[in-house]
């Protein structure tokens, strides 16, 4: 019975300090910042589309992805 006590006591312990990390982190607040994480997720949506399982196993060798910069 202990035992499930220091479990359930380190399992609210660490919930804990997540929450607290995730509320004192910084947040981006520039528009640089907003800029940036904008085309950070245009590239990774391109990626996805680009090199899926499917365009990969799909397409012929001499095919390109349908990358637009």
């Amino acid at each position: 019975m202990i035992e499930l006590g220091v479990l359930f006591g380190l399992m609210g312990v660490t919930a804990f300090a997540l929450i607290v990390k995730l509320l004192r982190r910084n947040h981006t607040e520039n528009v640089d910042g907003l800029l940036i994480e904008q085309a950070s997720r245009v590239q990774a949506h391109n990626n996805r589309v680009t090199y899926s399982s499917a365009a990969i196993h799909s397409s012929s060798p001499t095919v390109r992805g349908h990358y637009r910069p």
